[in-house]
């Protein structure tokens, strides 16, 4: 008989597997064992079995052993992995600092990312045009930018040459990010 995934099961497995840091998700190779009721929203709120967790310590434990495969996420341990629904991106981008010619970003759940080659910033766009920035956190792992820290990147923009046409981005760590083709911008 198949034993249905827990989460308070899964965050005690994680707790007894971690030393600190992250966990080594990547070396993990368990079974499936199911899907958990649990949900990322959009805005970066995690709920199990329909109700939002108030505990961030919870919250960032669980984000530790998110991982994605494909279109899917998981929760992986050394013993299981269990599937969750993401609505958009895992983590959103909260706040960021702008030092030395980097952007650094700070999500949801106290993870630090700085913008470079590794970590890209890209911004896809809705039928309507409305823009989605996102940037690259670990793994195949990304954050939404919120709506004040993205008003405070494009302050940051400039217009620049890209693959043969000019874009309105930003540069961090020595990579250019373009944002938006340079004739899509609002006249002033």
């Amino acid at each position: 008989m198949a034993v249905k995934p827990d989460a308070a099961a899964l965050a005690e497995a994680v707790r007894a597997a971690s030393t600190g840091g992250l966990p080594p998700i990547h070396t993990w190779d368990p079974p499936f064992c199911g899907d958990l009721d649990m949900r990322i929203r959009r805005d970066g709120t995690w709920f199990y079995e329909g109700t939002p967790i108030g505990r961030h310590k919870l919250v960032r434990l669980f984000s530790t052993i998110l991982k994605r495969e494909g279109e899917r996420y998981y929760l992986v341990t050394p013993v299981e992995k269990v599937g969750i629904e993401v609505e958009d991106a895992p983590f959103v981008a909260v706040d960021f600092t702008a030092e030395a010619g980097a952007l650094t970003f700070l999500t949801n759940v106290g993870d630090r990312t700085t913008a470079g080659a590794d970590h890209p910033i890209r911004v896809t766009r809705d039928a309507q045009g409305e823009p989605s920035p996102y940037v690259h956190v670990r793994d195949d792992l990304e954050a939404l930018i919120d709506r004040k820290s993205f008003y405070r990147l494009v302050d940051l923009g400039e217009t620049r040459p890209h693959e043969g046409r000019d874009w309105f981005g930003v540069s961090s760590a020595g990579a250019f990010f373009p944002m938006i083709p340079a004739d899509d911008l609002p006249a002033d």
